[in-house]
C-alpha cells in the first residue's frame, strides 16, 4: 500500500469513528413538569381488562373444568371421546358401544346410554381440551351423573392415564341401583402430566345412562369448587384492573341471532345450563376448530364475582339485536325488539336488586345475597350504520328510564376512523352518548403515529371506552402476529397519549386477553397458556406497568411548552397519585439511541429518592416464552441532584419513574 494510500485509508477510518461517536453520543432533553391549569382526574376505570371466548379463553382455559363435552351437547355429541377396544356393532362380537339419547324437555338434553357387553375390553376415554394437564401432588374432583339401567354393573373405574396410555392415577365408584345418582371421587396425581387423558372402565356387564363427567383441580381461585385457573387468574388480578368487560366481544353477537350470548341461559345450576357452538369454531379458515363449544360453566354469575374478587367495575356487554355484521348480519326487526330490551334491564336487576325482586332472588340463590353494584352496561358491540343508532335509541330510553344512574358504553364500529366511525360518532354525540367504544387494531408505526389522537377531541362530548388495541406485527387477521417487543412499545407509546388525555379517554382495555397455545384463532394476545403453565408477554408488562402506577390526577410534563408526543421518537406522560403521595412519570422512547432526560418539578415538590423501573429488550423482535420471560421489568433506586430528575432512557425502553411528594 502507498503512502497516499495509508493515509487516505487512515482518514476514511478516523472518519467512520468520529460519526460513529456522534452517532452513540447521548441527547439531553429538557422537560417541564407541573400542574394541569384545570384539574384532570383519572377514572378508576381507566386501565382495565376485555375478556372474550376466543382461543379456548373460557372452555380449556379460565374455566377449570378438564372435560370436553362434559354432558354430550356438542352438535357432534362425540366430541372429545373415543370408544377403544370395540368393533363394529356385529352381534356378539362387541365388547360395547355408546348412544346418545336426548330429553327435548331439558335445556342440557343429552346423555350417554352405554352398553357393555364385555367389561374387560370395553373403554371409554375423553381427551380433554388438548390433552389433561396434571401436576404433580395436585388432587382433582372426578364426578359424574349415572342412572343404572339394567344388568349387573356394580362400578365405574376411571383412570388418568398419560400419552402412551400409560397409568398415572385411578379410582373405583360403587354404582347404587335405583335411579340417576351423582358420584365423586378424588384423583392424587402421582406426576405432572401435559397432556393426560381421562380412561373409564366397568366391572360387570349391562346398561348404565351417564351425563355430566367432569374432572375439577382442587386447587383452583380461592379454593371454588368447579370454580377458575388459579394462575391465569393471578395474572389478571396482579394487573389491578378498574374493569372486567364481558362476555365480548363479537361473541356476544353471534354468527346468527340465534348464536347470540344470552346471559340468562348462563346462571343457574351448571348442569342445567344449555351448551352453544362457540362463533370461532368456524371463524378463521386458518384455524378452524369444530371442538370450541360453549359450556357456560363460565357464565355471568361467574363474570360478576371474578369482577368482585379482582376489584374490578363489571361491564356486561349485550347484543341490541343484531348478529355480527361479518357473517350475517341478521337484525331483529324493530317492533320484535322488546326481548333483547328486558333482557338488558333484566341484566341489572340481577346485578343490583334485592332479594325480593325476581332477579335478585335469582342470584341471592346462587350464593350471592349482596348486590354487585353495576354501574355500566354495554348496548352491543361492534356495530356500526343506521340500524345500530336506531337500536340504541330504544335502548338508552328503557336503560335511563328505569336505571338513570347506570352508564350506558355504545359503540363506533370495528375501525378507528372510515365513514361508519364518523357517522357513529356524529349520531351518538348528537344523543349526548355517555362511553363510546373504539376500536383498534393496527400496525406499531400506527400506534406510535397516533399518541396524540385525543388531543384535540371535543371535551364536552361523549367519554371514549378505548375497547379494543392490539399492535399487529404482520397484520390484521395474520396468524404470524407476535407479541414482540416492538407491538409492546409502540402500544405504551399510545398508551402516554391515552393517560395524557383521561379527561376524555376513561376506559381502556387491550384485546384479545387469553390464548391456548394448542388452541388459538387469532393473534397477538395479552397472556398464553398452555395445559399446564402460563406466561405473560411484552404486552401484558406494558398494561401492568401503566394500570399499577395510573394515579389520580393528570400532570404537565412538557418539552418547550408542548407535550411529549412522537418529538424525536419521546413519548412521556405524569401523573401525581393523592392516595400514596407520589408522582409517577411513564417515558417511552423509540428510538435506537438512548437519551438523557432532565425534568424540573418546577413548585412541585418532590422528595430526594426516586424508584425507576425498566422495561425494555435485546431487539425489538424479542418475545417472552413458556420457559423464560427475558421481558419483564426491572427496579433501581437512584437520587435527585439539585431539585431535578436526571435519568438515561435506554434506547426502544420504557422507563417509570415513581417519587414521593413533600
Amino acid at each position: 500500500m502507498t503512502t497516499k494510500n495509508k493515509i487516505f485509508s487512515i482518514a476514511i477510518s478516523l472518519s467512520a469513528a468520529f460519526f460513529s461517536a456522534q452517532n452513540n453520543t447521548v441527547r439531553t432533553f429538557n422537560l417541564d413538569l407541573k400542574e394541569t391549569s384545570t384539574p384532570i382526574k383519572i377514572q378508576p376505570t381507566m386501565y382495565g381488562i376485555f375478556f372474550e371466548d376466543i382461543n379456548f379463553a373460557a372452555d380449556g382455559g379460565l374455566y377449570a373444568e378438564l372435560i370436553k363435552n362434559r354432558s354430550f351437547e356438542f352438535d357432534e355429541p362425540f366430541t372429545g371421546w373415543k370408544q377403544q377396544n370395540t368393533k363394529t356393532l356385529s352381534p356378539n362380537l362387541d365388547s360395547g358401544f355408546l348412544t346418545i339419547y336426548s330429553d327435548p324437555a331439558k335445556t342440557n338434553k343429552n346423555y350417554a346410554r352405554i352398553t357393555v357387553l364385555n367389561d374387560k375390553n370395553y373403554i371409554l376415554e375423553n381427551e380433554g381440551f388438548r390433552g389433561i394437564g396434571l401436576h404433580q401432588g395436585e388432587q382433582y374432583d372426578f364426578s359424574f351423573d349415572l342412572e343404572n339401567v339394567s344388568g349387573n354393573i356394580a362400578a365405574v373405574n376411571a383412570s388418568l392415564v398419560d400419552e402412551n396410555g400409560k397409568e398415572i392415577s385411578s379410582v373405583s365408584t360403587l354404582i347404587k341401583r335405583n335411579g340417576w345418582q351423582k358420584y365423586t371421587a378424588v384423583f392424587k396425581a402421582p406426576k405432572t402430566v401435559e397432556k393426560a387423558k381421562l380412561r373409564i372402565t366397568f366391572t360387570g356387564n349391562g346398561i348404565v345412562n351417564m351425563d355430566m363427567i367432569s374432572l375439577f383441580p382442587q386447587d383452583t381461585w380461592k379454593g371454588r369448587k368447579g370454580g377458575l385457573r388459579k394462575d391465569l387468574v393471578q395474572k389478571l388480578y396482579d394487573l389491578q384492573p378498574g374493569f372486567l368487560r364481558f362476555p365480548g366481544g363479537c361473541i356476544v353477537e353471534g354468527r346468527t341471532l340465534a348464536e347470540r350470548y344470552q346471559w340468562k341461559k348462563t346462571i343457574g345450576n351448571i348442569a342445567d345450563r344449555e351448551y352453544l357452538i362457540n362463533k370461532w369454531s368456524t371463524g378463521f379458515p386458518h384455524r378452524l376448530t369444530p371442538d370450541y363449544g360453549q359450556s357456560f360453566g363460565l357464565g355471568f354469575y361467574e363474570y360478576f364475582q371474578l369482577s368482585e374478587d379482582l376489584g374490578a367495575e363489571p361491564v356486561p356487554i349485550l347484543s341490541c339485536g343484531m348478529a355480527c355484521q361479518f357473517n350475517t348480519a341478521e337484525l331483529v326487526k324493530m317492533e320484535d325488539l322488546d326481548p333483547y330490551v328486558q333482557d338488558a334491564l333484566d341484566l341489572i336487576e340481577f346485578a343490583n336488586g334485592d332479594s325480593g325482586t325476581k332477579r335478585g332472588r335469582i342470584r341471592t340463590e346462587m350464593g350471592h345475597p349482596k348486590p354487585f353494584n353495576l354501574k355500566f352496561i354495554g348496548v352491543g358491540n361492534e356495530q356500526w350504520g343506521a340500524d345500530y343508532i336506531e337500536r340504541y335509541k330504544v335502548f338508552e330510553k328503557a336503560i335511563h328510564a328505569k336505571y338513570p344512574d347506570v352508564k350506558i358504553i355504545s359503540g363506533s364500529g370495528p375501525s378507528p376512523d372510515g365513514e361508519f366511525f364518523e357517522y357513529g360518532w356524529k349520531e351518538l354525540k348528537q344523543l349526548n352518548a355517555q362511553i363510546v367504544d373504539e376500536h383498534y387494531y393496527n400496525s406499531p408505526e400506527w400506534f406510535m403515529k397516533n399518541a396524540g389522537r385525543y388531543d384535540e377531541y371535543d371535551r364536552s362530548g361523549p367519554k371514549v371506552f378505548a375497547g379494543e388495541y392490539a399492535a399487529q406485527s404482520v397484520g390484521v387477521l395474520k396468524p404470524d402476529n407476535k407479541n414482540n417487543w416492538l407491538t409492546a412499545l409502540s402500544e405504551a407509546a399510545f398508551m402516554t397519549g391515552l393517560e395524557r388525555n383521561a379527561d376524555v379517554v376513561y376506559m381502556t382495555s387491550y384485546a384479545p386477553l387469553f390464548a391456548h397455545a394448542d388452541g388459538w384463532q387469532w393473534t397477538p394476545d395479552l397472556i398464553w397458556f398452555n395445559n399446564l403453565k402460563s406466561y405473560a408477554t411484552p404486552n401484558y408488562y406494558v398494561q401492568k406497568l401503566f394500570s399499577n402506577n395510573k394515579g389520580t390526577d393528570v400532570l404537565k410534563i412538557e418539552r418547550n411548552g408542548k407535550a411529549v408526543s412522537g418529538q424525536e421518537k419521546l413519548y412521556a406522560t405524569a401523573v401525581k397519585d393523592v392516595k400514596t403521595h407520589e408522582i409517577i412519570i411513564k417515558i417511552v422512547n423509540t428510538d435506537t439511541q438512548a437519551k438523557t432526560v432532565n425534568i424540573k418539578p418546577g413548585t412541585l415538590k418532590t422528595g430526594k429518592n426516586i424508584t425507576k423501573i425498566l422495561l425494555s429488550a435485546p431487539q425489538l423482535s424479542s418475545e417472552n416464552n413458556f420457559d423464560a420471560e427475558p421481558i419483564k421489568p426491572k427496579e433501581e433506586i437512584f437520587e435527585a441532584k439539585n431539585g431535578e430528575i436526571s435519568t438515561k432512557i435506554p434506547a426502544n425502553s420504557l422507563v417509570v419513574l415513581k417519587l414521593k411528594t413533600d
